[in-house]
């Protein structure tokens, strides 16, 4: 874990190994290798056969499909067969279980029930960041088919790629294309690029452990009472989940890309101020970009895209967005979620305006739109947030009664500096909206009073990355 005493004993040593190898090509990748499994391995060391095998069995599909390029059914077979080797360990550790256990409690006697699911279930840990590693190797194979990149034949190089630490449990869901070549050349150390990386770094921990995690003790004691709390508690609670989730996921992205910035490596943008987009459609170009970009390069462009009329439109947008809820998880949730999304989307695809805030500015104008958006949102992440659908369903309703207008329950003191935190954060990122990621001041103040309140809250309160569990 990043935010972790090891990994702060781990990151500095790997830095110095890595640059000593500097002049040795081969050796700095078997090395990046090397410390990424260890740094994998260290929840368990079982899931790192997995990765292997998923690395090498990507590996040879490039080889193999570069090879048989003359014959195209021949090439598309070795293409078709890593996606489908590779989804169905996906399927296996992540969906198996879920769909064996829906399938036996609704089409057999509870009398029953316990002795099949004890016979059919399998009980297996979900790998932390099977999901995109995956995806990256998928993206590999495909775009070797598609002639954009040729197959590597270093296979340091390959596994560094699909291993690389910074990134591998939680993204950026690197494509080969920019990643690749990157452990294929010689990088240098610039001090300037490991300052900036190391100032992300900083942010990135500020917006986890300060926003997120303080944000987290007020929404988990929220939900295990949901039922008995008033609906502007439940409302507040909605509200800090959604800087909660986005403090996390984003604070971690920060941490990565900051961390790959060390070693020389350019990581791609994974957030852009999400909770300024004007629609939902804004929404999903800002937020998550890797994931967002892997469904619409794969999935949803060689599916038609908006090229064959509104209603495969429509139908396309549909089955990217089930896929995304499922890919995030084995629960019902998940895909309502999704199908959520989708019902937001509609609009904008039949008035034809999901492209209207492509590449137009940010003003404070758009203020309302903006405040709009960021409901739906929230209302999302509520059902996102559950564990099951009654529960979503009974939270959204009990925060729609009549105690909406009552004042929330007592507001702790963590609950107070997430609020602080957020109007900080939300403050420089749109102060700073046009740039790649948010400038820090350059003043010595500016960093020693982010470094003590990230000390001071990691002491007090730390909480697992919500994204490792996908």
């Amino acid at each position: 874990m990043y935010n972790s005493i090891e990994y702060i004993v781990f990151l500095p040593i790997v830095f110095a190994i890595y640059w000593l190898l500097r002049n040795h090509l081969k050796l700095q990748n078997a090395f990046v290798v090397l410390a990424s499994y260890v740094f994998y391995g260290w929840w368990d060391w079982r899931f790192l056969l997995l990765i292997a095998f998923t690395s090498l069995c990507s590996y040879a599909s490039g080889l193999l499909i570069a090879k048989s390029q003359e014959v195209i059914a021949k090439s598309k077979f070795w293409l078709i067969a890593n996606i489908v080797l590779n989804l169905g360990i996906l399927a296996v550790f992540k969906y198996y279980d879920f769909f064996v256990t829906e399938f036996i409690t609704t089409f057999f006697a509870e009398s029953v029930q316990p002795s099949l699911l004890h016979s059919f279930t399998l009980k297996i840990i979900l790998p932390v960041g099977i999901s995109f590693y995956t995806f990256q190797a998928l993206s590999y194979s495909i775009d070797v088919y598609r002639g954009k990149i040729k197959p590597t034949t270093d296979i340091i190089a390959f596994f560094a790629f699909i291993s690389f630490f910074p990134q591998l449990v939680a993204g950026p869901i690197e494509r080969a294309t920019n990643l690749l070549p990157q452990f294929l050349q010689k990088r240098t150390f610039s001090y300037e690029q490991g300052m900036d990386g190391m100032r992300q770094i900083l942010w990135g921990l500020f917006k986890k452990i300060v926003v997120a995690d303080n944000c987290a003790v007020y929404v988990n004691q929220v939900w295990e009472t949901y039922d008995t709390q008033s609906g502007s508690t439940l409302l507040l609670a909605a509200i800090l989940f959604t800087f909660q989730i986005y403090g996390d996921f984003s604070g971690y992205s920060d941490i990565a890309i900051g961390t790959a910035k060390l070693f020389g490596i350019k990581l791609m943008r994974n957030f852009n101020n999400p909770y300024f987009s004007r629609d939902i459609a804004e929404f999903w170009r800002r937020w998550h970009i890797s994931l967002t970009s892997w469904f619409r390069d794969y999935v949803y462009i060689p599916l038609g895209g908006n090229r064959r009329g509104l209603l495969r439109t429509i139908f396309n947008t549909f089955v990217v967005f089930l896929i995304c809820g499922l890919w995030h998880g084995a629960n019902w949730t998940y895909l309502v979620w999704g199908l959520y999304n989708v019902l937001l989307f509609l609009p904008l695809i039949l008035l034809g305006k999901s492209k209207r805030y492509k590449d137009a500015p940010l003003v404070w104008k758009q203020l309302p739109q903006m405040l709009l958006t960021f409901v739906l949102v929230t209302i999302g992440w509520i059902i996102f947030r559950a564990p099951s659908m009654a529960e979503a369903w009974g939270y959204v309703c009990a925060m729609c009664s009549a105690s909406f207008f009552s004042q929330p329950a007592t507001i702790q003191y963590p609950v107070w500096c997430a609020m602080a935190a957020i109007i900080l954060m939300l403050s420089l990122e749109w102060r700073y909206r046009d740039a790649e990621s948010v400038p820090l001041p350059k003043s010595i103040w500016a960093y020693y009073s982010l470094i003590i309140a990230i000390w001071w809250f990691a002491y007090r309160n730390t909480q697992e990355f919500i994204y490792f569990q996908f």
